[in-house]
């Protein structure tokens, strides 16, 4: 679909994040934490299987030149697969929406299973030369994985193993027909009223970033341990709570610098530091560099 569609005040073009496991095998994450649609693309072609994951927020599918439009909502996932027709991917992910991907050929894909995986119903014969489509709701097992991809903070030397080893995990999950699927595997998280606390204290040290609650204050308020909190949100996302808070005001900082319309102190009082000389220790322990030398080198 032409951009020249899209009102440029509410909507702006994204990048993946990609990371290659294998030859062709790779994961794309990304994270709209804007107040627009983001639309992001990757080619693909038909020799290749999709796995879609939303996990915040909603991402809108796009086909056929824009003639057909599929939602994906939170937690709920898509699976795409058509011989016959390449299938690239067009997203319209929505503000706030959070999206992991996984695209593995269908060569590889048929390796990872045994000959007599016949619960996979499209690695059947009769099937194999059909398209397929499968939408369905992440359990609360394939959450936890899907939080540690994108919300990973890793050396880079290690993060393409770490993703191989998560991306089988998710593949193992998504596959699993047991009951046994949605009990998760760390002990604090047992049911997914644990996984929505969590996602709720994640929410709410989002939300407030600039005065977050003590973490006493936040087990009390989405009703955990404190002991279940810091463990569990560690086990989700990968970080402890003020270690992911960290990151992500960073993140919102470095955008609002990026967009020319705030000066750094401004930045920083809107992430929740009360001086400069604060902000800039901080932001330059995370990036290398200081704000202004940051905005001085993307200008």
């Amino acid at each position: 679909m032409n951009s020249k569609n899209y009102d440029s005040k509410s909507v702006a073009g994204g990048t993946f994040e990609e990371i290659l496991l294998e030859e062709g095998f790779f994961v794309l994450t990304h994270k709209n934490e804007n107040d627009f649609v983001e639309v992001l693309e990757r080619e693909i072609n038909n020799s290749y299987i999709q796995f879609h994951f939303c996990t915040k927020g909603l991402a809108v599918f796009v086909f056929n030149q824009g003639n057909y439009k599929l939602n994906i909502n939170e937690e709920t996932s898509l699976l795409l697969y058509n011989p016959q027709l390449d299938l690239p991917i067009h997203v319209e992910l929505q503000p706030h929406s959070w999206i992991v991907s996984v695209v593995i050929s269908i060569e590889k894909f048929h390796n990872l299973f045994s000959k007599d995986a016949n619960y996979v119903s499209f690695l059947t014969d009769d099937n194999k030369d059909k398209k397929y489509y499968n939408d369905g709701k992440i359990n609360p097992s394939m959450t936890v994985v899907l939080n540690q991809m994108i919300s990973y903070n890793l050396n880079s030397s290690v993060k393409s193993l770490y993703f191989k080893g998560k991306a089988y995990e998710l593949m193992s999950l998504y596959f699993n027909r047991s009951e046994d699927a949605d009990v998760e595997q760390c002990p604090f998280l047992v049911d997914e009223v644990n996984v929505a606390k969590l996602k709720k204290a994640k929410d709410i040290v989002v939300s407030r970033m600039a005065e977050p609650p003590s973490l006493k204050e936040l087990a009390s308020e989405v009703d955990l341990s404190l002991k279940k909190l810091k463990e569990g949100f560690k086990q989700i996302y990968g970080d402890t709570v003020y270690g992911f808070l960290f990151d992500y005001k960073m993140e919102v900082a470095r955008k609002l610098l990026e967009s020319g319309e705030h000066n750094v102190n401004e930045v920083g009082l809107k992430v929740g530091y009360s001086t400069a000389s604060h902000f800039i220790a901080a932001f330059k322990k995370k990036f290398g560099t200081t704000p202004k030398r940051y905005i001085t080198s993307i200008s």
